[in-house]
């Protein structure tokens, strides 16, 4: 069946059902509804992202001969892949960068290590600003109160270590999971808040952990929410232990939102944080260096405080969602003058400028 057009907020969608594993039969139905729905409405720029619609996509609009083509790289999902399908994905990746005239990175570090795996040609790799796909709505995620300790039954004077995000393996849950232990054996008023999903991913939890966390009297686990605003407000420390990123939205927010924040050095997240001023580093996987930091930050409220205000300063000043997407804007613009040459004298697209 064709993919159904509708309009949401002036802009005309089409959904396409696809499988996220390899389905190459589902894959094969998802590629020919892309190239018909491309045929038909004969687009100047298309933007593809992740590996399976990125492949997909990439590949049926350069046979389509679409003039602009961008290929969004958001993180590479084979950093924490087994060793085959790591090398499965990273050369679906490369043909999908092959078929692109540009690959948009999201984070600095993330450009680096696209470089060094061979992922595309250094001149394809385009980073706009500083980094993140969207920046943050400085006025939604900012300081303030929230009734959201009151409704989760957390005590008003308790120390609350935060998470934001899908609950899997690859995003650290473990590693925090058992960090928090140690936390609390140091601050025995302490609560650890998930504020996320159970993700029925390839790399979700074990049926055991989940169980320990849901029966845990410590750990408080949100579910899905539509806005993660007032779960920030309730936190004094956000932590995201995540093996790897892109740029991590969550932290972001967290920092808009006035908090000192704990990640892993791992690709992405890296970038994220400002060492020292923002918040602090750690190796990803290392429990004890997860509890020293988080304990760190507990433990002495002039430095929480500090890290703090220069977290809310540090997000308005380079991650205001404005900024960001009017750089996104300028450079669709830029590119779409580079797609009218090219048409007008049946030439490829050479690249875009590093000014954007």
């Amino acid at each position: 069946m064709a993919a159904h057009g509708r309009k949401v907020a002036g802009v005309s969608t089409y959904e396409i059902p696809m499988a996220r594993r390899i389905s190459p039969v589902r894959d094969l139905v998802a590629l020919m509804r892309i190239a018909r729905l491309l045929c038909r409405l004969k687009p100047d720029i298309v933007e593809f992202s992740t590996p399976k619609a990125g492949l997909l996509g990439s590949v049926v609009a350069a046979i389509c001969r679409v003039p602009g083509r961008v290929y969004f790289l958001r993180g590479l999902r084979l950093e924490t892949a087994p060793a085959f399908k790591s090398w499965i994905l990273l050369w679906s990746e490369r043909v999908a960068a092959a078929c692109a005239h540009v690959v948009m990175v999201n984070s600095r570090s993330l450009r680096e290590r696209a470089i060094e795996i061979g992922f595309s040609i250094e001149e394809k790799l385009v980073l706009l600003g500083e980094g993140s796909s969207n920046g943050v709505d400085v006025g939604r995620f900012s300081p303030g109160q929230s009734m959201a300790r009151e409704e989760l039954g957390i005590p008003a004077g308790a120390r609350v270590i935060g998470f934001v995000g899908r609950l899997t393996a690859d995003k650290g849950v473990p590693e925090l999971v058992e960090a928090f232990a140690q936390i609390l054996r140091a601050e025995p008023d302490s609560y650890l808040l998930l504020v996320g999903w159970f993700d029925a991913a390839e790399d979700a939890l074990g049926l055991g952990l989940r169980a320990r966390m849901e029966g845990h009297p410590r750990i408080v686990c949100s579910g899905y929410v539509e806005d993660a605003a007032p779960y920030y407000r309730a936190m004094d420390v956000l932590v995201l232990p995540s093996w790897r990123e892109g740029f991590p939205n969550a932290v972001l927010e967290a920092a808009a939102s006035g908090l000192p924040v704990v990640a892993t050095s791992c690709t992405g997240s890296r970038d994220a944080v400002v060492p020292e001023i923002t918040g602090l580093l750690v190796p990803p996987g290392e429990v004890a260096a997860i509890a020293w930091a988080v304990m760190r930050i507990l433990g002495d409220d002039g430095l929480r405080c500090r890290m703090a205000e220069a977290a809310r300063r540090w997000a308005v000043d380079h991650f205001d969602e404005r900024f960001v997407l009017s750089r996104m804007v300028s450079f669709y613009r830029q590119l779409q003058s580079e797609t009218s040459k090219a048409r007008a004298g049946n030439n490829a697209i050479t690249g875009l400028s590093e000014s954007l």
